[in-house]
C-alpha cells in the first residue's frame, strides 16, 4: 500500500432469492481473505497513515435480530475474536468515512460495487478540494487494491492447500457415491442429490459451484446445470462437481459409463481425452505456462480427432485454422482458489506468465459431439467426455490433488460397478 494510504475492503451483503427470502449468505473471497470473519454488511480498514493499521464495521450484536437470523459477533468479538485494532458498529462507517481519509495519500477503493459508497467519497474528497486554501489536501489517487491483493491469492501458503486437500479428499469421496448410481432408471438429479449430502456430511459448506451430472447428450453442453433426466444404459456420464471448504473450492470432472462398461466408441474418445490430460499434467511444472499446457493438449486431441474422423487432413493445418475448436472450444486450465475460476492475471509483460510453485489450477481437456452434428461419425454423436484434476506447482513438478479420484477406465468402470441398480 505504501505510505500514507488506507485501504477500503467491503464484505458481501444479503441477496434477495425472492420476495422476502435470501440466498444462503457467502462471504466475499476477497474479505474473507483478509479477514476471516464470514457475517454480512461489514467492511474493514486498512491503514498505513498513523490510524489504527486495522478497523472492522459490523453490525452490532441484537438480541432480537439474532433471534431471526443467528449469531452476529458483534463490535467486541471483532476485537477478540478477529484480531481488528478496532471496531465500530456498521452504521457508524458512512459518517467515519470523512475522518478515515483526511490523513491519507493515497484510497485503496473498488469503485462500481457500492454507488452510495462511491458516490460518498467523492462527495468527500471534492469538500477536501473545496477547503485546500485552508491546508486539507486530498487523496492523490483511488487505487484499485485487487491488483496487489488478487496477486497474493493467486500464491497459496501451506495452510491454503491443506484445506485445498481436504476439499478434494471430500470431493473424491463425492463421486463414488455418485458413480455407485450410475445406472439406467436413476436419474441426474439423484446423483445431484448425493454430492450435496455427500460434501454437507464430510463439513464442507456445499459444492463450490453448481454441479455438472450430464448423461448422454447433456455431457456435451458445458455448463449442463439442469440435471433432470434419466440415466440410459449404453452412454455415458459427465460429473464435474467439488465442494467448498472453508471458502476454498475443489473442482473436479471425471467421465463415466453408465453401467459400468466402456463402449467401443466411447472408449475411443475417452482414451484421447485421457491421453490429452496425461500430457498436459505431466508440463505441469515451474517455468512452464498455462498457455504451453494448453497447446500440448490441443495437439493430443487434434490428432485423436483425426483419428476419430471428427477432422480431416493435417493435425498442424487443423491445429492453425483451430478447426479443433468445433469439439473443444474452451481452455484447459484456470487458476483455483476461493473461487473455482480464481483470480489473478493469466499474462504478464504481454504473455502468459510463468508457473510458480502455490500456483493452483486445473487440467481439463474434452471433447463434445453433439447429437445433431451431421459432420461427425454416427457413432460418435451426443458423446462428451471431459477429465479434470486440481494440481498446485511445486519446486519440483506437481502435486495432483485430486489424484485419488480413479480416471483410468479399468477404475471408472469398478466404481461404477461397486453401485447396485435399482
Amino acid at each position: 500500500m505504501g505510505d500514507g494510504a488506507i485501504a477500503i475492503i467491503q464484505g458481501a451483503k444479503r441477496v434477495s432469492r425472492s420476495n422476502d427470502t435470501d440466498y444462503p449468505f457467502r462471504q466475499s473471497s476477497d474479505f474473507w481473505y483478509l479477514t476471516g470473519f464470514d457475517h454480512p454488511h461489514a467492511v474493514a480498514v486498512l491503514r498505513t497513515d498513523g490510524g489504527p493499521v486495522y478497523s472492522l464495521f459490523v453490525e452490532p450484536r441484537d438480541p432480537e435480530m439474532e433471534t431471526w437470523n443467528g449469531f452476529r459477533p458483534g463490535v467486541e468479538l471483532a476485537i477478540s475474536e478477529y484480531a481488528a485494532d478496532e471496531a465500530h458498529p456498521i452504521k457508524a462507517f458512512h459518517d467515519k468515512l470523512p475522518e478515515l481519509v483526511a490523513g491519507a495519500r493515497r484510497v485503496f477503493h473498488v469503485l462500481g460495487i457500492d454507488t452510495a459508497l462511491d458516490e460518498k467519497l467523492f462527495q468527500i474528497l471534492h469538500e477536501m478540494r473545496l477547503r485546500s486554501r485552508h491546508g486539507v489536501n486530498p487523496p492523490d489517487d483511488i487505487v484499485d487494491p485487487r491488483s496487489a491483493l488478487h496477486e497474493m491469492r493467486l500464491h497459496k501458503d501451506a495452510d491454503e492447500l491443506e484445506l485445498m486437500r481436504r476439499a478434494a479428499d471430500i470431493s473424491r469421496e463425492a463421486h463414488r457415491e455418485a458413480a455407485r448410481l450410475a445406472h439406467a432408471g436413476r436419474n441426474e438429479y439423484e446423483l445431484e442429490a448425493v454430492l450435496d449430502y455427500t460434501f454437507r456430511r464430510r463439513g464442507s459448506s456445499g459444492p463450490a459451484y453448481s454441479s455438472i451430472v450430464g448423461g448422454g447428450a447433456n455431457a456435451t453442453i458445458l455448463h449442463y446445470v439442469a440435471n433432470d433426466r434419466p440415466l440410459a444404459d449404453g452412454q455415458l456420464l459427465l460429473i464435474d462437481a467439488g465442494c467448498e471448504l472453508e471458502g476454498y473450492a475443489s473442482d473436479v470432472t471425471r467421465t463415466y459409463p453408465i453401467g459400468g462398461t466402456f463402449g467401443g466408441p466411447h472408449r475411443d474418445v475417452y482414451d484421447v481425452v485421457l491421453e490429452a490430460q496425461l500430457i498436459g499434467l505431466e508440463a505441469s511444472k515451474p517455468g512452464t505456462c498455462l498457455d504451453e499446457i494448453h497447446k500440448a493438449t490441443v495437439r493430443r486431441l487434434t490428432v485423436g480427432m483425426v483419428e476419430l474422423g471428427l477432422l480431416e487432413g493435417d493435425v498442424d493445418a487443423r491445429i492453425e485454422d483451430e478447426s479443433f475448436r468445433r469439439y473443444y472450444m474452451h481452455g484447459t486450465s484456470h487458476w483455483l482458489g476461493l473461487d473455482v475460476h480464481d483470480v489473478g492475471n493469466y499474462t504478464v509483460d504481454g504473455g502468459s506468465r510463468a508457473l510458480v510453485p502455490g500456483m493452483v489450477f486445473s487440467v481439463e481437456p474434452g471433447i463434445y459431439i453433439p447429437d445433431d452434428d451431421m459432420q461427425a461419425p454416427e457413432t460418435l454423436r451426443g458423446i462428451g467426455v471431459r477429465i479434470e484434476d486440481n494440481v498446485v506447482v511445486t519446486r519440483d513438478g506437481h502435486e495432483n490433488l485430486t489424484v485419488a479420484i480413479p480416471k483410468s477406465p479399468p477404475e471408472i468402470e469398478a466404481w461404477v460397478r461397486d453401485g447396485t441398480p435399482s
